[in-house]
Protein backbone atom coordinates (compact mmCIF):
# COMPACT_ATOMS: atom_id res chain seq x y z
CA UNK A 1 0.00 0.00 0.00
CA UNK A 2 2.82 2.42 0.82
CA UNK A 3 4.44 1.86 -2.55
CA UNK A 4 1.21 2.95 -4.28
CA UNK A 5 1.21 6.16 -2.27
CA UNK A 6 4.81 6.77 -3.35
CA UNK A 7 4.81 5.54 -6.95
CA UNK A 8 1.31 6.75 -7.86
CA UNK A 9 2.10 10.47 -7.68
CA UNK A 10 5.42 9.91 -9.48
CA UNK A 11 3.66 8.19 -12.38
CA UNK A 12 1.06 10.96 -12.46
CA UNK A 13 3.79 13.62 -12.47
CA UNK A 14 5.62 11.81 -15.28
CA UNK A 15 2.44 11.76 -17.36
CA UNK A 16 1.81 15.44 -16.64
CA UNK A 17 5.38 16.37 -17.59
CA UNK A 18 5.08 14.41 -20.84
CA UNK A 19 1.73 16.04 -21.62
CA UNK A 20 3.02 19.56 -20.90
CA UNK A 21 6.09 18.95 -23.05
CA UNK A 22 4.03 17.61 -25.95
CA UNK A 23 1.77 20.68 -25.78
CA UNK A 24 4.70 23.11 -25.94
CA UNK A 25 4.80 24.04 -22.26
CA UNK A 26 8.41 23.17 -21.38
CA UNK A 27 8.49 25.43 -18.30
CA UNK A 28 5.54 23.62 -16.77
CA UNK A 29 7.09 20.28 -17.70
CA UNK A 30 10.30 21.30 -15.94
CA UNK A 31 8.33 22.42 -12.87
CA UNK A 32 6.55 19.07 -12.69
CA UNK A 33 9.87 17.22 -13.03
CA UNK A 34 11.34 19.29 -10.19
CA UNK A 35 8.35 18.44 -8.00
CA UNK A 36 8.94 14.76 -8.76
CA UNK A 37 12.61 15.10 -7.85
CA UNK A 38 11.63 16.70 -4.54
CA UNK A 39 9.24 13.82 -3.79
CA UNK A 40 11.95 11.24 -4.48
CA UNK A 41 14.53 13.20 -2.43
CA UNK A 42 12.24 13.63 0.58
CA UNK A 43 11.21 9.97 0.45
CA UNK A 44 14.77 8.66 0.24
CA UNK A 45 16.38 10.97 2.80
CA UNK A 46 13.49 11.76 5.12
CA UNK A 47 14.26 15.48 4.92
CA UNK A 48 11.31 17.69 4.09
CA UNK A 49 10.69 21.37 3.53
CA UNK A 50 8.75 21.43 6.81
CA UNK A 51 11.82 20.37 8.78
CA UNK A 52 13.87 23.10 7.12
CA UNK A 53 11.31 25.79 7.95
CA UNK A 54 11.07 24.54 11.55
CA UNK A 55 14.85 24.80 11.97
CA UNK A 56 14.80 28.26 10.43
CA UNK A 57 12.07 29.46 12.81
CA UNK A 58 13.85 28.01 15.86
CA UNK A 59 17.03 29.82 14.85
CA UNK A 60 15.16 33.11 14.38
CA UNK A 61 13.43 32.74 17.77
CA UNK A 62 16.75 32.04 19.49
CA UNK A 63 18.34 35.15 17.96
CA UNK A 64 15.31 37.26 18.88
CA UNK A 65 15.50 36.02 22.49
CA UNK A 66 19.21 36.90 22.65
CA UNK A 67 18.53 40.39 21.34
CA UNK A 68 15.64 40.87 23.78
CA UNK A 69 17.89 39.87 26.70
CA UNK A 70 20.77 42.16 25.72
CA UNK A 71 18.88 45.30 24.69
CA UNK A 72 16.04 47.40 26.05
CA UNK A 73 13.90 50.23 24.69
CA UNK A 74 13.94 53.52 26.62
CA UNK A 75 12.08 56.55 25.24
CA UNK A 76 12.92 56.25 21.54
CA UNK A 77 16.36 54.77 22.21
CA UNK A 78 17.63 51.24 22.23
CA UNK A 79 20.27 50.72 24.90
CA UNK A 80 22.48 47.76 25.53
CA UNK A 81 21.89 46.21 28.95
CA UNK A 82 24.98 46.36 31.14
CA UNK A 83 25.73 43.14 32.95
Amino acid sequence: MDTLLYLGPLVLLALLAFNFYQNNHPKLALLVILIGIYIVYSHETGHTAGEFSDELMKSAEKEADDIAKNYRYDEEKINKVEK
